[in-house]
Parts: structure tokens; sequence; C-alpha cells
């Protein structure tokens, strides 16, 4: 099975697929932006522009999915903002065509919501929240055509996060693709540390 996690830019995309990977036996995380990351700095900066809109970014996610779907034994999860209908369709669409079980979640929030974990994730936490929306702005200037075209049918199942925690997000997408969970036995603060951890790790697997 596939669990993909859609949602805008500061959605909490990538916490709440590590927080299924956690309590989550056998499953395996596959991050189809690092495979973007890789085709823009094989390339001139020059020509870079958006890798989604790469034909080869693309067909290498499908490629790899279809890859880790078929060999690996345990739950598969893909973390990425996919609002485009037509790039939606040539990999989730490709994907079940192929006979694959997809699971697709968009992660949805009001749009203050969204602007406010903008705010305050990386080292927004530590400046001013306009310098943070100026460190976003790719994000930010995503916000609104990210939530308008995500709220559409084709890209259901909507989860409303703006009162939820990762792991009540988590336990909800589980429960919706009929998986279990291990029980979540950590307390605020340890659920606080693992969330930081996860969001450097991400900067790191991003810049790195």
């Amino acid at each position: 099975m596939l669990i993909w996690i859609n949602g805008p830019f500061g959605g909490g995309k990538t916490q709440t697929a590590f927080e299924l990977h956690r309590r989550l036996a056998g499953s395996v995380v596959c991050d189809p932006e690092l495979v973007g990351f890789g085709l823009h700095r094989m390339t001139p900066r020059p020509l870079r522009s958006d890798f989604q809109d790469m034909p080869s970014w693309r067909q290498g996610v499908l490629e790899v999915l279809d890859l880790v779907l078929r060999e690996h034994g345990g739950p598969v999860i893909a973390p990425m903002t996919l609002v485009d209908s037509g790039y939606f369709d040539e990999i989730i669409g490709r994907l079940r065509d192929s006979g694959h079980d997809v699971r697709h979640f968009a992660l949805l929030a009001t749009r203050e919501t969204v602007l406010d974990r903008l705010a305050g994730r990386g080292l927004g936490r530590f400046t001013s929240r306009e310098a943070a929306m100026r460190r976003e702005s790719f994000a930010v200037g995503k916000v609104d055509s990210c939530l308008e075209r995500l709220s559409k049918p084709k890209f259901g199942e909507q989860v409303w996060t703006d009162t939820l925690s990762i792991p009540q997000v988590a336990e909800h997408v589980a429960t919706a693709a009929g998986l279990h969970l291990a029980p979540n036995t950590d307390s605020p603060v340890r659920q606080r540390v693992t969330q930081v951890v996860t969001q450097v790790r991400h900067i790191r697997a991003t810049f790195g």
C-alpha cells in the first residue's frame, strides 16, 4: 500500500509521514522531493525551475515508487505537495492503473493556520514573523492555490488539521487506510523533540 500525504507547504506532511513510519511496523518513507533535489543538483542553476515540471521527475518518482511497492513488504509513505491534476494522474493515477493500492490524503487547514506553521518552522521560531515570512516566500506564495486545488474532490481524502496534533493526524490517516498504529506513548515534550529532530533531518536532506 502507498500512502501519499499531500498538502500545502507547511501543512505537516513530513511530520505526519514520519509519525506514521514511527508507529507503523514495516513501513518505509519514500520522499519524492529527493528525486527533484537530485535533478536540480545535476542541472546548471540558470536552467533550474520547478522540478515537478520536468517529465524526468514524474517518471522517476513513478518508477521508484512502483519498484518499492512491488519489492517492499510493508506500507510505503510518500509526503509530497502535488496539486497539478495532470501530474497527479501521471503518478498516482498510473500507480493505481498498475494495480497498486494507493491511499491519498490532503492535509488541509485554514490559510491563517498554514501561515502560522510556516512562520514557526525551521529557523522561524528564532526570528521575527516578518523575517520568517520572507524566508518562506515561495511557500507563502503557493498557499492559496494549494488550498484551493487540494479542496477539490479529485484530491480526496481531505483531512482538516487546524485543531489536530501530528499524532492525531497520523491516527486519522491510518484508520482511514485500515492500518493499525502502535500506541503513542510519548509525552508532549518527547513529541516536540521528535518533531524538531524530524524537521532538522529534513533540512539536512534538502541541503546536504
